[in-house]
């Protein structure tokens, strides 16, 4: 199974016993599967095999799912209720003539609910199940064409997901490589900081520094920090290359990530190191902003 987005859109149509059916589906990003069907009234019969039908095939994503049917037959009957124009027309007409207007017409009187009866033709049973299995086999196939280009727009996103993490590892290897984080580099900005607090107030107690220095030192190191951000790289494109669905997983892993590149920032001793460290945490929102994408 390839990794997959929630957005997608697919629309399959056909015929079903005397119906024309048509099924449009789209879908879009969502924390779980919403599946929002709107049916023809009188078919609300296929809603529970519809759902289950969607969510044995979707993990994720908001899923509008409309049916739009006609009839291929012109053979409906139409009749006029005339016991109930009858009555209408009798009741107008003393309510005209108590008013002192004129009489009214009978056709104005045709618009009324109830007068004009359309009737279409029933189906039996054994047809009605019939057309509803049709309408169901045509609503797996709108499902077939959504989950193509779903799988579509999920390789191309595990191709930029692919492309963040790289940048992320060069970010990484970057910042484990800068100047600033090895120990003489640290042991000489703080010595530095150390004699500046000396020559401003001679009443500092040397040793008392010293131990403050080591503490300092202690806290700018981002080694664990670098760690993190190796062992979560290969987490991430562990999980792209598991072709299920990893969307909330590499969501949390995209909170991790920024996490670690904050906590990177904060500790960074020098220009140099903090410059790698916002690049990272653009490069990770780039990342997470994508993920919000994937199924």
């Amino acid at each position: 199974m390839a990794l997959a987005s929630m957005t997608g859109f697919a629309r399959t149509h056909g015929t079903a016993g005397p119906w024309n059916w048509a099924w449009e589906l789209k879908s879009v990003n969502g924390k779980g599967l919403d599946l929002r069907l709107r049916l023809p009234v009188g078919w609300e019969a296929i809603e529970a095999p519809l759902r289950q039908s969607a969510s044995r095939r979707l993990a994720r994503g908001n899923v509008s799912a409309n049916l739009t049917m006609a009839r291929t037959d012109a053979s409906v009957s139409v009749r006029v209720n005339e016991d109930l124009l009858q009555s209408v027309y009798a009741a107008v007409g003393r309510a005209a003539a108590a008013a002192g207007a004129p009489a009214p017409a009978l056709d104005s009187l045709l618009g009324l609910k109830g007068v004009i009866e359309v009737a279409e033709p029933e189906e039996s049973e054994a047809e009605r199940r019939q057309i509803e299995q049709g309408l169901l086999v045509g609503f797996e196939a709108a499902l077939d064409a959504l989950i193509v280009m779903r799988n579509a727009e999920g390789a191309s996103l595990n191709a930029v997901l692919s492309e963040r993490l790289d940048a992320i590892e060069r970010l990484t290897q970057a910042a484990e490589a800068n100047p600033a984080r090895r120990p003489e580099a640290i042991r000489a900005k703080l010595a530095e900081q150390v004699r500046v607090l000396l020559d401003a107030n001679s009443n500092f107690d040397p040793d008392r520094l010293h131990q403050e220095a080591i503490m300092i030192a202690s806290k700018v190191d981002v080694r664990e920090e670098l760690d993190r951000l190796v062992t979560h790289i290969a987490a991430a494109r562990a999980m792209l290359s598991e072709g299920t669905p990893v969307g909330r997983r590499l969501d949390f892993l995209a909170q991790e990530f920024n996490r670690e590149t904050n906590t990177l920032c904060s500790k960074a001793n020098d220009v140099s190191l903090t410059a790698i460290g916002l690049e990272l945490k653009s490069v990770v929102e780039q990342f997470r902003e994508q993920v919000q994408n994937i199924e």
